[in-house]
Formats: C-alpha cells, sequence, structure tokens
C-alpha cells in the first residue's frame, strides 16, 4: 500500500509571521497517519525546517537549479536545499513551465540534482486547456512524464503530481472520471508502480474526500489551501479518512 500524501506548495505567499500556520497544523495534527509536507518559499526554508522540529511536518522546496553550484544569480541549488533540512522539492511545476520556459528536459535533470543529494522530486505533469479542449491530455502528459523522468526514478526518490493547468487557482476541477482516467493512464506508465500519485488544480475541503475516493489518487499537492492550518487541516483529515477506508492507496 503507498502511503499517502498531502504536500502544500505556498507558493510566493508567506512571511516569518506565517510560520504560525505551519505550527497551528502540526498541533491539530500531532500524529497523521498520511504524510505531510509543506513547500515554503526559499526565504522561509530554514525558519520552517526550525519551527517544525520534531513534528511530523516534511518540509520542501519549490525549485532548485541543476548544478550543484556556480555562477546562477537568484538561483538555489539541489545541495543548498538539503542543507538547509529540507527533504523534497516540487519540480516541473506548471507556473515554471510556462512562466520560466522549462522543458520536460530540464526538469529531469533538476530531478537528477535533487536525486544526488537525496531530496525527494516532485514532478508535476498536467495540460492546459486548448490541450485539453483539443483532446490531448493523455498524450500530453505521456509526453512529459517520459521527458522529465529520469533513470532511477522510483517510489523512494520520486512522486509525481498531475495537475491540469486550467484548474490552478481558478476553483475549477475536471471531473472525477476525468481525475481518474489521467490518474489510472499514468500509473501504467510509471517506472515504478508504486511511485505515489497525487492531484492537484482547486484542491480544497469542500471537494477534497470526493476526490481522494478515486482510484489511483495518492493524496494531493494543494495551492491556495495549503496556506491556512484550518483548511489544509480538514484537506490533510480527509486523506487521513481516505487511507482508513483503503481509499486509492492500493497499487
Amino acid at each position: 500500500m503507498r502511503r499517502k500524501l498531502a504536500a502544500g506548495n505556498w507558493k510566493m505567499h508567506g512571511l516569518a509571521t506565517d510560520l504560525a500556520e505551519a505550527e497551528t497544523l502540526a498541533r491539530a495534527h500531532p500524529a497523521p497517519t498520511v504524510d505531510v509536507l509543506i513547500c515554503p518559499p526559499a526565504t522561509l526554508l530554514c525558519r520552517m525546517v526550525a519551527a517544525l522540529a520534531r513534528k511530523p511536518i516534511a518540509v520542501g522546496a519549490q525549485d532548485c537549479h541543476t548544478a550543484e553550484k556556480g555562477a546562477h544569480t537568484g538561483d538555489i541549488s539541489a545541495p543548498m536545499i538539503a542543507d538547509t533540512g529540507a527533504s523534497a522539492v516540487i519540480l516541473g511545476h506548471s507556473e515554471r513551465r510556462a512562466d520560466h520556459a522549462e522543458s520536460s528536459a530540464q526538469v529531469a535533470a533538476k530531478t537528477i540534482a535533487a536525486h544526488a543529494v537525496g531530496l525527494t522530486a516532485i514532478v508535476c505533469l498536467g495540460e492546459t486547456e486548448a490541450q485539453r479542449d483539443a483532446g490531448q491530455t493523455l498524450a500530453v502528459v505521456s509526453e512529459q512524464l517520459r521527458l522529465s523522468l529520469p533513470e532511477g526514478a522510483n517510489a523512494e526518490n520520486t512522486v509525481v503530481a498531475y495537475e491540469p493547468v486550467w484548474a490552478i487557482g481558478t476553483g475549477r476541477t475536471p471531473t472525477l472520471d476525468q481525475i481518474a482516467e489521467v490518474h489510472d493512464h499514468l500509473r501504467a506508465l510509471l517506472p515504478d508502480p508504486n511511485i505515489r500519485l497525487l492531484y492537484g488544480g482547486s484542491v480544497k475541503p469542500a471537494n477534497a474526500a470526493e476526490i481522494f475516493a478515486i482510484s489511483n489518487v495518492d493524496g494531493a499537492l494543494v495551492g491556495g489551501a495549503s496556506l491556512k492550518a484550518d483548511d489544509f487541516g480538514a484537506i490533510v483529515a480527509a486523506l487521513e479518512a481516505a487511507e482508513g477506508t483503503g481509499g486509492a492507496a492500493t497499487p
């Protein structure tokens, strides 16, 4: 059984005062039965690791460079992330692919860098609205998966997150059947069948339970709803309930 994961992506949100939300979440869920991860902006990595020390919530970053070090002003390397005490990094998010023109080959190179220092890579895939409307969803995510996962990607070092680009931050979500179709399709293509598959794209307390009941959904990559302890805590609770029923975690 694949252990479920609730991962929060704070994106470009959060100041030092917002660490209180992570601490509140940890107090409300002192012994979660699922894995919980928060990925704050780089400015908060060290402070969040310290705030959550000896608590059952892991900390991750939102991106890394392919190089170990060098003349790359403004970038952060995988060794630097690991040095903060963080244990994971989000890679290939649609906002990075679109806003920074990141290719799947670059995502694969970043994943290799993350693996080299023991970080879990959360590799993101997803289609645009135009691609969905053109019936290209499965072809797009298949190609992204093929090109973004390097050799050696397995359940110990990699998580895959499917995030339809048109659903991120819009309040729109695919139908349950559409989510199931993509997750079932990706499951069959994974190099290791035990790699966890997360769903992302306007996941919130109101829809979490029905999403987590879908076959091959092993958790969520949550954006805006992860910023508040009450909202993210409700999603964690829904995921715990899904795990308790057997839910989507069977391989």
